[in-house]
């Protein structure tokens, strides 16, 4: 069974694109991680699935991560895939439903090296059962600490995130430390860690250990849970840039709680893969 299918990335952050809206497709999540392997399939950050959009939403976006576990947003995809329905209807304008929400995406003016994307990322969510946390805490200060690490910050931008900020990111064993915080007891669901270095009020270093995914390029929703728990702790204003591994995001955090994330997209190519050569 050949299928169609896109490589996209959004600074580095890399995602395999199918498309379910018309034609069902068999994916499973032992499917969709196979596929997302870099040695044995197309490989990627993020598997994705695009279904019909229905009230609304102009399509749905299911989101999987490399080890076949299901996320609930990915801030990169999301403007990539807003992109694809844009080319495909000429709109400006796109909402992409996910498992957490829907997101509405505009197309900006291009910059350096074109078009934008500014997408509506929906508010933080700041209590400790939205993250989710394993008990009731602040999730401004969590008992949490890893070698050359300390003191995190928790939300949810439709997944959970914690952040940690340091002095000098570079110092870092990311690989080292990152999976067990990912899988740390107070984490129930699993967490996205961010590491921060704060450069000036309007600028962050980050670099993410995604859950299910390991170090990426380039995590959007991470850097809008920079931002927003930066804020929260007086380190910043409520708009920065956030410069990543794969290059720059720009987040504002605006009064009525919701964060927005622009920056670019990007497809690497396309081509077609034999569904039944991966199991399923």
């Amino acid at each position: 069974m050949m299928v169609p299918f896109r490589k996209m990335h959004g600074l580095g952050n890399d995602f395999v694109v199918l498309d379910a809206r018309r034609t069902d497709l068999p994916i499973s999540p032992a499917r969709a991680a196979s596929i997302a392997d870099r040695r044995f399939g197309v490989g990627c950050d993020q598997f994705i699935l695009l279904e019909p959009g229905t009230d609304g939403a102009d399509v749905f976006m299911r989101i999987r991560n490399p080890d076949g576990s299901e996320a609930g947003a990915c801030g990169n995809a999301t403007r990539c895939i807003a992109s694809l329905v844009a080319e495909e209807t000429g709109a400006g304008r796109v909402v992409v439903r996910t498992i957490a929400g829907d997101l509405p995406v505009e197309r900006l003016p291009g910059g350096p090296k074109g078009e934008l994307w500014r997408a509506d990322m929906g508010p933080a969510r700041l209590g400790w059962q939205d993250v989710p946390l394993a008990r009731a805490m602040d999730t401004l200060h969590l008992p949490l600490a890893a070698p050359g690490v300390a003191d995190p910050a928790a939300c949810s931008m439709g997944n959970p995130h914690a952040t940690f900020f340091v002095p000098d990111l570079a110092a870092l064993d990311l690989g080292a430390i990152g999976p067990a915080l990912e899988h740390d007891a107070l984490f129930p669901q699993r967490a996205n860690i961010g590491f921060v270095q704060v450069l000036a009020p309007d600028h962050l270093r980050l670099a993410v250990w995604e859950r299910g995914a390991g170090l990426t390029l380039a995590c959007g929703s991470g850097a809008c849970a920079a931002l927003v728990n930066a804020a929260r702790r007086g380190l910043t204003g409520r708009r920065a840039t956030v410069t990543l591994p794969g290059g720059d995001l720009v987040i504002e955090w605006r009064g009525d709680g919701h964060v927005l994330m622009t920056g670019p997209v990007a497809t690497a190519f396309t081509g077609s893969l034999d569904l039944q050569a991966y199991p399923s």
